[in-house]
């Protein structure tokens, strides 16, 4: 089979980048997929540096000095990712919607991950909602993207305990271990063919291991 060429966007430290980037290198997506480009929309972004000590190519489009559309906007990202043939996008901390202009142009191959259980703690301060509401387990989701926010199919979960003594803090690294595992497993599946979307809900051929 072909390499998976992925594109990546980012807004931040790009931890999730830099997982799926040793995936390819020495992991379980080695001779599977590369991570061709990394679009950033916030200067100074570390996960810029983390792509130049990969030897990733990376293109900043800064979000805050556009003065165009949503649509606008990702079509300028459309470009760059053509460009690279990227056939799978991942969001790894990109910190805006896209719109469904960007998700029919990829044909819907568009994955993004959250630290919590989906539908539960949608949005920005998911763990500090879930340790607010008293749960005791929480987890992260790789789902597939639609234009609402963390609504998309769910393609799998992996749940982390919560404590009583957690704070933010504390349960954070935790399940951030998680997503770097979980995010290049989803993408592993998907480049063995093994997910099947049928409306909201994500077939998966076979037994899903980490």
């Amino acid at each position: 089979m072909a390499i998976l060429k992925i594109g990546a966007i980012a807004s931040g430290s790009g931890s999730n980048f830099e997982a799926i980037v040793q995936a390819t290198e020495n992991g379980i997506l080695k001779n599977k997929a590369a991570v061709e480009v990394l679009i950033c929309n916030k200067a100074g972004a570390f996960c810029m540096e983390r792509a130049k000590n990969h030897n990733i190519p990376s293109v900043l489009i800064e979000s805050d000095k556009f003065k165009g559309t949503r649509e606008d906007f990702d079509q300028k990202m459309i470009e760059v990712l053509d460009k690279y043939g990227c056939e799978l996008i991942v969001l790894v901390g990109y910190m805006r919607f896209v719109s469904q202009l960007f998700i029919e142009h990829f044909d819907r191959n568009v994955m993004n991950i959250h630290p919590a259980l989906l539908p539960s703690f949608k949005g920005m301060h998911a763990h500090e909602d879930a340790l607010a509401y008293g749960v005791k387990v929480s987890g992260v989701t790789v789902h597939f993207v639609d234009p609402e926010e963390d609504h998309g199919p769910i393609i799998i979960q992996y749940a982390v305990p919560v404590y009583d003594t957690d704070t933010k803090d504390i349960l954070g690294p935790r399940i951030l271990e998680w997503e770097h595992k979980a995010f290049p497993k989803a993408i592993e599946l998907f480049y063995e063919n093994r997910l099947h979307v049928d409306g909201r809900i994500v077939r998966i051929d076979g037994e899903v291991k980490l």
